[in-house]
C-alpha cells in the first residue's frame, strides 16, 4: 500500500496539472518544498520594497545567498551597502557608514527575512505556517506564478523547533508568489499585524553553488561597534510588565 502511494505521489509531481487547470494548494506546497530541499546552497537577486499604507517607503536591491542549516546572507548593493547575515545562531545586521552592527539571537528575530530562513532549513512550510490557502485575490507577476497566503505562526504557536527560523509576532502572514510548473519562489511579501509590508522579488535562482563557509560568518573588524539587540528586547518586555 505504502509503495502504490508512493508511485501515485511521483507520477503526480512527475505531470503537472494540464493548462486551465488549477492547482491545489497543497500541491504546489509540495512543489515549493521540493525544488529547493535537496540544495544545501541557494543564490538569488532580490529587489526588497517597503510600504507603508500601500505607499513604498523604500526599495533596496542586491544578492542573497542560503546555506544550510539555518545560514543566510544578504548583501545590498543599492542604494547604500548594508549587510544582514544569520549564521545559525546569532543574526548580525551591519551598516558600514555607520561602523555599528546590530547582533541579535536568531530564534528570537522578528526581522521581515525570517520566514526565508525556511530555505536554508528543513523546508517544511508547516514550519512557519499555521495554514496556507490559495489567495486568488492577489495577482501573480508571472506568468505562471501562483500566490499562497501562509498565516504565519506566532508566539503562542506549539511547533517544534527549528534551527535558524524566528517566530513571527501575532496576526503576521506572508504571501509566497511560486511558479506553478517549476516550484520557484517569484516573490514574498510579509505583512505585520500593523498593516505594513515588505516585498521580496526574486531573480536567477541558482540551486549548489559553491560557497565558502566564510561567507556565513561575521567577524567585525576593528572599530566596529557591536549593539546587542537582545538587550533592547529584554529591555522593552520589562516596561511591558504589569505594574511597570
Amino acid at each position: 500500500m505504502k509503495l502504490g502511494l508512493l508511485i501515485i505521489s511521483v507520477i503526480a509531481f512527475s505531470f503537472p496539472a494540464p493548462e486551465g487547470t488549477s492547482p491545489t494548494a497543497s500541491a504546489l506546497v509540495h512543489r515549493f518544498e521540493s525544488a529547493y530541499r535537496l540544495s544545501k546552497t541557494l543564490q538569488a537577486n532580490f529587489l526588497e520594497t517597503y510600504f507603508d499604507s500601500g505607499k513604498v517607503v523604500r526599495s533596496e536591491a542586491g544578492v542573497a545567498y542560503f546555506a544550510k542549516p539555518g545560514k543566510m546572507r544578504w548583501e545590498y548593493v543599492s542604494p547604500e551597502p548594508n549587510l544582514y547575515l544569520v549564521d545559525g545562531k546569532w543574526s548580525w545586521f551591519y551598516v558600514p557608514a555607520d561602523h555599528t552592527v546590530t547582533r541579535t539571537r536568531a530564534k528570537q528575530s522578528s526581522d521581515s527575512r525570517t520566514p526565508l530562513a525556511l530555505l536554508a532549513g528543513e523546508m517544511k512550510v508547516s514550519r512557519i505556517c499555521k495554514t496556507v490557502i490559495l489567495d486568488r485575490s492577489s495577482s501573480s507577476l508571472d506568468a505562471q506564478g501562483v500566490v499562497l497566503r501562509c498565516d504565519l505562526r506566532g508566539s503562542d504557536d506549539a511547533v517544534p523547533a527549528t534551527q535558524g527560523a524566528a517566530q513571527a509576532s501575532p496576526g503576521s502572514y506572508a504571501l509566497f508568489e511560486v511558479n506553478r510548473q517549476s516550484g520557484e519562489l517569484v516573490r514574498i511579501v510579509v505583512v505585520d499585524s500593523g498593516g505594513v509590508q515588505v516585498e521580496f522579488r526574486f531573480s536567477n535562482w541558482k540551486f549548489g553553488p559553491s560557497l565558502q563557509a566564510s561567507k556565513f560568518r561575521f567577524e567585525p573588524s576593528k572599530g566596529i561597534v557591536i549593539v546587542d539587540g537582545d538587550f533592547a528586547t529584554s529591555a522593552d518586555a520589562r516596561e511591558r510588565k504589569p505594574g511597570r
